[in-house]
């Protein structure tokens, strides 16, 4: 299945020098290597455009090489880190060590987003051109938001200029300072501070009126909210280049499933309410949403487990995307399966033109292979990540990935 072409039919794939030479039924595997897929999908390489590897700075949570092995169990062939390392990939010297190591150590590609302001202290533009020479593909200071209209209109005319999406986390701090959880019924129920939808809503509109302003391309990272949705669909209306995506967590959990005091289930944007679960779901159906993105960040347990208060924003995902989209998605008949598939590889990759996500005679072979009917139950323990931080633990699935081949070779696959 390939939603690029919109191939869907049993046929066999031939790779070969890493290339994929020929795509059709019964072919002659006379001399190949044979990986029986019967009765599973082949897709093209799966990319996750939202991940924190951690490295460099923080390699006890995660480094390139434990987060590529993670994102190769996962089904994904292709990543996207964000810079919040330390130091802060700001600089063309922290890209390209971010992809030498990844060279070297990454089973997986690993492609690295560039930090919109210095150090992300949302004051003063970092080297966006001297970055996107070193290889970045988008700029992004996710995780500490651009409070600056003005700076962020800036970086909005700057990546501009350089062909470069902006990628925002849409949160006003001064609305959400001191929050813990998504501020409603549950959070007074739990007693802990709330932070209101509305944190999102207004950076969404702020940044949508300035990608109007500047003809940026620009995509709100990991949108939750049911009236940021909305100003999506409506920016798309209008015909701006404003794309978005959400993370499994967020289509699948409410903050009603939060066991109390549980710090696995604390993460930013937060669990929201039903309403907000139904909203982000709707706009995967309608294409308001067009990509899914797990937005993973490890977090050791000696930070993770603390008082709900005291302990990191986070969770892991890439191992438990493809088995949560299935169940939440494909499964319920919200979505297609080449719907899904198409927001895992192609919009991704049109988004931020890495030159993936498709499967064509003569491109590269990556490719990721699932069953829609494999039952299996995640374990944390067994998980390829250096952190344990997930809700997810236990958990039966139906259907998750088989196999993940990048340039033509196996990188990972079950058992």
């Amino acid at each position: 299945m390939d939603p690029a072409s919109g191939h869907d039919a049993v046929a066999d794939v031939a790779v070969e020098n890493g290339r994929i030479v020929a795509i059709g039924p019964d072919l002659d595997a006379t001399g190949f290597e044979v990986f029986d897929a019967t009765g599973m999908i082949v897709a093209p390489g799966f990319i996750d455009m939202h991940v924190h590897l951690r490295e460099p700075g923080f390699e006890h949570s995660e480094t390139i090489e434990t987060g590529g092995r993670a994102a190769a169990a996962g089904g994904f062939t292709s990543v996207c880190c964000m810079p919040n390392t330390n130091p802060v990939n700001d600089s063309a010297v922290v890209t390209t060590y971010i992809i030498e190591r990844a060279r070297r150590l990454s089973p997986v590609s690993v492609f690295p987003i560039g930090a919109i302001t210095k150090g992300s202290q949302g004051e003063e533009l970092a080297s966006i051109g001297a970055m996107k020479q070193a290889g970045i593909v988008a700029i992004s200071d996710d995780g500490r938001p651009v409070m600056n209209a003005r700076v962020m209109r800036r970086a909005m005319e700057s990546a501009k200029a350089f062909g470069l999406p902006v990628i925002n986390h849409c949160e006003d701090l001064n609305l959400s300072a001191g929050g813990d959880m998504h501020e409603g019924f549950e959070s007074v129920r739990m007693g802990l501070r709330g932070i209101p939808a509305c944190s999102e809503d207004v950076m969404v509109a702020r940044d949508i009126l300035l990608a109007e302003v500047t003809g940026a391309k620009y995509h709100v990272a990991h949108i939750s909210a049911r009236h940021s949705v909305e100003m999506v669909r409506y920016a798309k209306a209008r015909g701006l280049n404003v794309t978005t995506e959400v993370c499994p967590h967020h289509f699948t959990l409410a903050d009603s499933d939060i066991l109390p005091f549980d710090s696995n289930y604390k993460m930013k944007p937060p669990l929201r309410s039903c309403f907000d679960v139904e909203a982000v779901t709707e706009g995967l159906a309608s294409g308001a949403i067009e990509v899914i993105a797990t937005d993973h960040a490890p977090h050791p347990g000696s930070e993770k487990m603390q008082e709900f208060e005291r302990c990191p924003f986070g969770i892991t995902g890439l191992e438990t995307a493809i088995g949560l989209s299935l169940e939440q998605l494909v499964h319920k008949g919200r979505v297609s399966l080449m719907r899904m598939i198409e927001m895992f590889t192609v919009n991704p990759d049109r988004i931020l033109t890495l030159g993936k996500g498709r499967l064509t005679v003569g491109g590269e072979a990556d490719i990721t292979i699932f069953d829609t009917d494999r039952k299996w139950t995640f374990d944390l323990n067994k998980s390829q990540s250096k952190s344990r931080n997930t809700p997810f633990h236990g958990r039966e699935f139906r259907g998750g990935q088989v196999a993940s081949i990048v340039a033509g070779k196996i990188v990972w696959q079950l058992g």
